[in-house]
């Protein structure tokens, strides 16, 4: 999609589709508080950004994330375990939600050259790559500069934690390129909305 290209009707509902889903993906430790782990929610939110730049494309899915951030940081109780608000700046988690901006419009760009399904699996797992090392680095820097660190805080004890949900998120994110690849070519290749991204 073109910069200069305006925004259209499919575009608009098909990115709040997006928002909508990040939200429920952000949410489920809300019915299952055991899947917080060191502080770090078990969520489908990655997943969820994943498929944002893989179907949305990475203009129209990192504003989707963009826009999902800002309505969350305005109050909206949308991010994990339903919070909001201009607080969760500070928050150790906080990284990986700026990293779901920057990770739709990576995978959006790589697929934008080439929509065959290595590159799909690819783009995928590079996404979910950027969102650990920016989540993790942030997390780290919070609780170094900014919020009380456990006893015994380390960088390693941050990857200790994250060690957790890596597995599922690693078999989320093949999912997730396998998931867009099979609709690109069964239904997204013929729609509208691809044809009017095409469109010079």
């Amino acid at each position: 999609m073109h910069n200069n290209k305006r925004f259209t009707a499919i575009d608009i509902t098909i990115g709040s589709i997006f928002i909508a889903l990040m939200t429920v993906g952000a949410n489920i430790t809300s019915i299952a508080p055991f899947m917080v782990i060191g502080g770090v929610p078990i969520t489908l939110q990655t997943f969820f950004a994943i498929l944002a730049g893989l179907i949305l494309g990475s203009r129209l899915g990192a504003i989707s994330m963009l826009v999902y951030m800002l309505l969350g940081l305005a109050g909206a109780p949308i991010f994990a375990q339903f919070k909001g608000g201009i607080s969760t700046l500070v928050s150790p988690t906080f990284g990986f939600i700026v990293s779901f901006i920057l990770i739709a419009y990576v995978t959006g760009k790589l697929i934008e050259k080439k929509r065959s399904f290595p590159v799909y699996i690819t783009a995928a797992l590079i996404a979910m790559i950027i969102n650990y090392l920016f989540g993790a680095n942030w997390m780290y820097a919070a609780y170094l500069l900014w919020f009380d660190a456990p006893e015994g805080f380390s960088y390693k004890l941050v990857w200790y934690w994250l060690a957790v949900p890596l597995p599922k998120d690693i078999v989320l994110s093949i999912g997730a390129g396998m998931f867009a690849h099979r609709l690109e070519k069964s239904i997204l290749s013929k729609s509208m909305f691809r044809n009017q991204q095409n469109i010079a």
